[in-house]
């Protein structure tokens, strides 16, 4: 006889008894205020490769404990070690491990947020077996192997080239922007396989073996000055089929699957009106700001965005929750968020003045600059803001496809830069 589905509140229990045994109550937050605490209102958290290391180990430790009292992962099957609870469960198991500290556990959001869900819908079923227990139980980390230099926003442009060879592929080409290549054990590629294609058309995606060494991973220096982002680069690089996602030249369909999670982790990663911008509130006081009626009106801009954001998020992730797949919509909360950075970036910059490219030590000024420095990459980062906005014309309002794109020929007779696709 099947075991009983718990009640939420037998559930809540069940999670509360793990939390006290394994973890401390946060401490009381405080009311921020302008002066104390970290200042640090960075977007990319970028520690040291030593420091990296040892919060990694710790994250992994926390998400192996979880996996084994088994909280690790709530919603999945049974058959790849999951609970197979409705989504109710893991809100509420989130809402719970928030009240404790736990170690960082944003190494795992590519991972579990994008290629965990593809190899779910894509995977042959050893892989499935074989990778999905271990990614949820952080034995292994997943990166994302998509852009490439010369294609840039346009995904379906990419040149790393996988040819068959009996039961093996050999990949060759570089991918860009790959963040936590340098710790990941796995990683989704996406190649071409049949240049004689339309370039939507002849691709194909891999599971691979980042500890390979045909991979090649070198850290990315970035404007902020760290190096979370990496170059990679595939030389005759051999994966066995069994490791394919879906079919032979659907790589299309198996990318957008990622795609469409990662716009759903990256968009609702942004927050509404909260701690970030009482930050800027208390900013404008500190700087004697608060009776100016431009700025008045520009942070109220900022907090009003914020909170339609907050609900488009809500509203999509909710969705979601009730088993819809995640859709172009996805792409609308998205592009609102890197506009609401993008503002918010112009107007810290506005107040700041001068304060922001001088290290003078003073509290909340020159800190801000990771932010600022930060803000471009978000523009990019899950989709250019560019090629978001023709996804919601061509496939949210129904509009025709933007001129010029050529998906009809043969990639390789497609001119990029000067040359044929090849």
């Amino acid at each position: 006889m099947a075991d009983r589905t718990p009640t939420l509140d037998e559930f809540r229990t069940e999670v509360t008894a793990f939390l006290e045994a394994n973890a401390s109550l946060k401490a009381a937050e405080r009311s921020f205020v302008w002066g104390e605490g970290p200042d640090n209102p960075s977007l990319f958290q970028e520690p040291d490769r030593a420091e990296e290391a040892v919060e990694l180990a710790a994250a992994k430790a926390w998400r192996a404990k979880r996996y084994d009292a088994g909280l690790g992962w709530i919603c999945g099957p049974t058959e790849f070690g999951g609970r197979d609870l409705p989504h109710a469960y893991e809100r509420a198991y989130n809402e719970l491990e928030a009240r404790y500290d736990v170690p960082n556990q944003s190494y795992f959001g590519i991972g579990l947020g994008m290629v965990a869900p593809t190899i779910n819908d894509h995977g042959q079923p050893g892989v499935r077996q074989a990778l999905l227990p271990r990614l949820w139980r952080a034995d292994l980390v997943a990166c994302q192997l998509f852009s490439e230099p010369v294609a840039g926003s346009d995904l379906a442009g990419l040149q790393t080239k996988a040819e068959r060879d009996g039961d093996e592929w050999v990949i060759t080409g570089q991918k860009v922007w790959t963040s936590g290549a340098h710790y990941s054990d796995v990683g989704e590629v996406v190649c071409r396989t049949d240049p004689n294609l339309p370039k939507h058309k002849g691709l194909t995606c891999f599971v691979v073996d980042m500890h390979d060494p045909a991979i090649e991973v070198r850290p990315l220096r970035q404007m902020t000055g760290g190096a979370e982002f990496n170059e990679v680069f595939f030389n005759e690089y051999r994966v066995h089929d069994d490791q394919r996602l879906g079919e032979v030249n659907d790589g299309w369909r198996v990318a957008l699957t990622t795609l469409m999670n990662e716009r759903a982790s990256i968009g609702a990663g942004g927050s509404g009106a909260g701690s970030g911008f009482t930050r800027l509130r208390e900013m404008v006081r500190h700087f004697g700001l608060a009776d100016d009626a431009v700025v008045r009106q520009e942070l109220l801009r900022i907090y009003t965005e914020q909170q339609v954001l907050s609900f488009t998020n809500q509203r999509a992730m909710d969705r979601m929750k009730a088993g819809a797949l995640p859709g172009p919509e996805l792409s609308i909360a998205k592009l609102a968020l890197t506009e609401s950075m993008r503002k918010t970036s112009a107007f810290v910059s506005r107040v700041l003045g001068p304060r922001l490219i001088a290290d003078t030590g003073e509290w909340g000024t020159y800190s801000w600059g990771g932010y600022v420095l930060g803000m471009p990459a978000m523009a990019i980062a899950g989709g250019s803001d560019e090629t978001l906005r023709n996804i919601v014309g061509e496939r949210v309002l129904g509009l025709p496809k933007e001129p010029g794109i050529d998906s009809v020929s043969a990639f390789k007779d497609i001119p990029r830069n000067g040359v044929m696709g090849r």
